[in-house]
C-alpha cells in the first residue's frame, strides 16, 4: 500500500511540474525578485501612522517624542519601501535591467515619495473633513478616521496613487486592492481624485483606472464609474475609459456612470440606479422615474403584505 501510494504521489508531482512548464505564466520560480505582499501591507500601514500620527500606534505620542518617532518610522519605510520597489521593477516589462539600476532607481523613486507625505497630509486633511461635513452620523473627525471604510479606502489609495505616478508596478495595484478587500470599494491607484472626496458607506464603489474626478465630489454605496466596453482588452491601454466627474457632483447609490467620453458637469446630481452613458451638462438632476407600486389586501393574495394598519396588514380601511 505504501509503494503504491508514493508511485501515486510521484506522478502528481510530475503532472504539477508538467503544469508549470506550460503555464510559466502562473508561477514565480527561480527569483530573487518576488515582492513580499505582507511586506507591502505592513510598509502601507506605516505610512498611514505618519499620516494620521496617534491614531493607529499601540503607544501614545508625546510632544517630546513625536520628533523621534517620525524619523524612525521614515527610516523603516526608506529601508523597507526602497526594498520591495527594487522588486517591482523588474516586472516593469523592461527586459534585463541590472540588479544595480534597479536599487538606484527604487533609490529615488523612494526618497521623492517621502517628499509627498506633507502634501499627502493636506489633502488627506479636506477628505476627513469632507466625511464628517457630509455625514450627520459621524460623531466627530476621529471617528471618521478610525471607523470610516470610505475614509480607509481614500488614503490607501492616495498613498497608491503617488507610487503609481512615480512609475511604480505592481505595488500601488496591491495597496488598493487590500483596501478593497476589508471595505469593498474598488479604486484603481491610476484615479485622478480632487480634494474634498467622501465616499459614503461605500460597500461596492468601483472607480475605473482613467477616471477623473474634480474637488468636493460626493458618491454613494454601490456607484460604478467605469469603461462602456473592455472587449478591446489590452489594446485599450493609456486610452481614457473611464468618466470625468467635475467639481461638486453628487452621485447616489447603485448609479453607473461609464465611458471615456462621458463628462458630468459641475454641480450635477446623478440620482440612484441612473445608467448614464453620455455626458451631463453641469448643474443637471438625474433621477429614475419611480417605478408603479401596486398593493393588494390580504383577501385577494392571502398573506400578510406589510405593517400597515392596526393589525400590520393592508386593508381598505387604510385607504
Amino acid at each position: 500500500m505504501e509503494g503504491t501510494f508514493k508511485k501515486d504521489m510521484d506522478a502528481l508531482v510530475g503532472q504539477i511540474l508538467k503544469s508549470y512548464a506550460e503555464h510559466p505564466d502562473t508561477c514565480s520560480i527561480n527569483t530573487r525578485n518576488r515582492i513580499n505582499k505582507e511586506m507591502v501591507i505592513y510598509i502601507l500601514e506605516e505610512i498611514r501612522s505618519i499620516v494620521f500620527p496617534g491614531f493607529f500606534e499601540m503607544k501614545n505620542l508625546n510632544r517630546q517624542s513625536i520628533e523621534y518617532h517620525v524619523g524612525e518610522l521614515l527610516e523603516d519605510i526608506h529601508y523597507r519601501l526602497r526594498k520591495q520597489v527594487a522588486k517591482a521593477l523588474y516586472h516593469s516589462g523592461e527586459k534585463d535591467i541590472r540588479e544595480e539600476d534597479a536599487q538606484l532607481r527604487a533609490e529615488e523613486i523612494v526618497r521623492e515619495f517621502l517628499t509627498k507625505i506633507p502634501a499627502l497630509r493636506e489633502i488627506l486633511a479636506t477628505d476627513v473633513q469632507a466625511a464628517y461635513d457630509g455625514d450627520p452620523a459621524a460623531f466627530n473627525t476621529d471617528e471618521v478616521i478610525l471607523s470610516y471604510p470610505g475614509v480607509y479606502a481614500i488614503t490607501v489609495n492616495r498613498i497608491a496613487h503617488e507610487l503609481h505616478l512615480l512609475g511604480v508596478p505592481l505595488i500601488p495595484r496591491m495597496m488598493t486592492e487590500y483596501a478593497h478587500s476589508l471595505t469593498g470599494i474598488d479604486i484603481h491607484p491610476g484615479a485622478t481624485i480632487g480634494k474634498y472626496f467622501f465616499i459614503d458607506h461605500g460597500t461596492g464603489v468601483v472607480v475605473g483606472e482613467t477616471t477623473v474626478i474634480g474637488d468636493n465630489a460626493k458618491i454613494y454605496q454601490g456607484v460604478t464609474l467605469g469603461a462602456l466596453s473592455t472587449r478591446g482588452g489590452q489594446t485599450l491601454r493609456n486610452t481614457k475609459r473611464h468618466p470625468t466627474l467635475e467639481n461638486n457632483v453628487t452621485v447616489y447609490s447603485g448609479a453607473s456612470i461609464l465611458g471615456g467620453d462621458t463628462i458630468i458637469g459641475e454641480g450635477a446630481v446623478i440620482g440612484s440606479n441612473a445608467f448614464i452613458t453620455s455626458s451631463v451638462p453641469g448643474g443637471t438632476r438625474v433621477s429614475i422615474k419611480n417605478p408603479e407600486l401596486q398593493f393588494k389586501d390580504r383577501h385577494e393574495r392571502g398573506i400578510q403584505m406589510t405593517e400597515l394598519g392596526q393589525e400590520g396588514f393592508w386593508t381598505k380601511d387604510n385607504e
